[in-house]
C-alpha cells in the first residue's frame, strides 16, 4: 500500500476527518488556521479554532469549535450554538467524532499541552457528559464492528485504550490497554477502524499510518506517509476502501520541512479493506 497526494494544502493542523456517505464529500480541518475543507477546497473560514466536525442525518455539520458544539448549515453557513463547555480559557477542542447511536464524542486539550488539562466528552444533543477526565492531548476514537469496544488514544500514553461500549447509554467501562506504541514509531494521533475490527492509526511524528491488531495488540501494517506528522485518518472512497489522511505542519522545524516538504498535505492510501463508515449525529 502506498500513499499519494491528493492536495498540498501546506496545513498548519491539518486533523479531523469525516466522510459524509451522502454527499460521497471528505470534510477534514485545519485547527490553528480556523479552516473546515470539503476534499481539496476550503470550505469555510471561522472565528475559533475547530477541533472536529461530523455529518448530521439532517445534512448539517456539527462541529467541535474551541469549547462548543456548533451546528452548521452548510448552504448558508449559519451557525447556532448548541452547548457551551465549561473548560480553562487556555484550553481547546481537539478530535472527535460520533459514535453508532448518533452522539458525538470529543475532547479538549490546552494550548500549551499541558498534562490532565483536558476532558473527553460526550455530546447528545442536549448534555456534555464527561466520559474521561484529566486527558492531556485527546485523540483517536473507534468502534469495534459490533459496536461493543471504544478505542481511545490519550497521545503521550503512547496507549490505545479499549472499553466496554453500552451503546443504549453511551456509558463506557472496564478500561484496559489494547495496544502499546513503541517510542520509535512516533506518537499515537488519529485513529480509525475497519470491517475486519483492525485499528489505523496515524503517526505524530513518525510519517506513516499503522495498522493494529487490537484484540492482540500485534503491529499487522506500517504504511508511509511522505509527511512527518501524520494526524488522522478515516476511510472514505465508494467502497469505502480508500484512507484519507491529514498531516501537519505545526512545530516542525526548516530542516524537518525540507526533509518532508508536502507535511501538511491531504493524502490517499487504496486498502485492501472495507473501513467503518464515518457515523452521523442526530
Amino acid at each position: 500500500m502506498k500513499s499519494e497526494l491528493l492536495f498540498d494544502a501546506r496545513a498548519t493542523l491539518g486533523e479531523g476527518t469525516a466522510w459524509d456517505t451522502k454527499t460521497q464529500t471528505l470534510y477534514w480541518v485545519d485547527i490553528l488556521e480556523k479552516r473546515i475543507y470539503a476534499d481539496t477546497e476550503l470550505f469555510i473560514e471561522l472565528d475559533e479554532f475547530i477541533g472536529c466536525l461530523a455529518p448530521c442525518k439532517n445534512g448539517h455539520l456539527i462541529l467541535g469549535k474551541r469549547a462548543s458544539f456548533v451546528d452548521l448549515e452548510p448552504a448558508t453557513a449559519q451557525q447556532t450554538v448548541l452547548y457551551t463547555l465549561t473548560e480553562s480559557a487556555n484550553n481547546r477542542m481537539n478530535d472527535g467524532k460520533c459514535d453508532p447511536a448518533g452522539r458525538l464524542l470529543a475532547g479538549t486539550m490546552a494550548m500549551d499541552e499541558k498534562e490532565s488539562a483536558g476532558n473527553f466528552y460526550s455530546f447528545n444533543g442536549k448534555d456534555a457528559e464527561v466520559l474521561i477526565p484529566n486527558v492531556t492531548i485527546s485523540n483517536g476514537m473507534a468502534w469495534s464492528p459490533d459496536h461493543k469496544t471504544f478505542y481511545y488514544i490519550d497521545t503521550p500514553t503512547r496507549q490505545v485504550q479499549a472499553f466496554d461500549y453500552d451503546l443504549k447509554t453511551g456509558k463506557i467501562a472496564n478500561p484496559r490497554v489494547a495496544i502499546n506504541i513503541p517510542e520509535s514509531f512516533g506518537w499515537p494521533d488519529g485513529m480509525t477502524s475497519d470491517l475486519q475490527g483492525n485499528l489505523w492509526i496515524a503517526m505524530w511524528g513518525g510519517a506513516q499510518i499503522t495498522k493494529w491488531n487490537p484484540n492482540t495488540g500485534q503491529l499487522l501494517e506500517k504504511i508511509p506517509v511522505p509527511a512527518l506528522n501524520a494526524s488522522c485518518c478515516v476511510f472514505g472512497g465508494k467502497n469505502m476502501n480508500e484512507l484519507f489522511i491529514t498531516s501537519a505542519r505545526h512545530g516542525m522545524s526548516d530542516e524537518e520541512i525540507k526533509k518532508y516538504p508536502l507535511s501538511g498535505g491531504l493524502f490517499k492510501v487504496i486498502t485492501n479493506v472495507e473501513g467503518m463508515g464515518t457515523f452521523e449525529f442526530g
